[in-house]
């Protein structure tokens, strides 16, 4: 058994992709994440008459649309944190794929291509949650306007900016032990 304990001390994963990682950290994540949207989207919908009964009916879709657009922003990162282990490190182009990798898998702030990835993996996931939150709002009768300055806040509040946070704080804080 302790064989086994010292290969799991060597998986290290990027703090964003233990967000679509199947765990017992779901049970917390979704119910956030829908008080979040929920809370965002009644704040979003201003004077709107009786919009605690339409955030019961609409904020699970908001939900489930947000968790869709992070999912799409990670897949910039998942690719380029792949993408390091198909070049000899040895080789310029595998040294430098493997330092963008670590600032993309587990610190943003040691490479500035890395944050840029990063900031543009945020950027299309905000971008994806506008457009279908916008979608959404205007198929439940929000008239464009209000959809769209609905979908705006709700992207503006709860776009991925968890990307950003290095991933090495929790390993070497002790929060991830096995």
């Amino acid at each position: 058994m302790k064989q086994k304990r010292d290969v799991l001390y060597n998986i290290m994963l990027p703090l964003w992709l233990l967000l679509f990682w199947p765990s017992v950290l779901w049970l917390v994540l979704i119910p956030l994440n829908y008080l979040i949207d929920r809370i965002v989207l009644k704040w979003s919908l201003g004077d709107l008459p009786d919009k605690g009964r339409f955030c019961r009916k609409h904020t699970w879709k908001i939900c489930l649309a947000g968790f869709f657009a992070d999912f799409v922003g990670i897949l910039l990162l998942f690719a380029t944190f792949m993408a390091s282990g198909y070049f000899d490190e040895s080789t310029s182009i595998g040294s430098f794929l493997e330092k963008l990798a670590y600032g993309v898998g587990y610190n943003p702030y040691s490479h500035s291509l890395a944050f840029l990835l990063i900031a543009l993996s945020v950027l299309i996931a905000g971008l994806l949650i506008f457009a279908l939150d916008r979608l959404i709002l205007k198929k439940t009768g929000l008239s464009p306007a209000e959809a769209k300055k609905s979908a705006l806040r709700l992207a503006l509040c709860t776009a991925p900016y968890l990307y950003f946070v290095p991933s090495f704080l929790l390993y070497e804080t002790g929060f991830f032990t096995f």
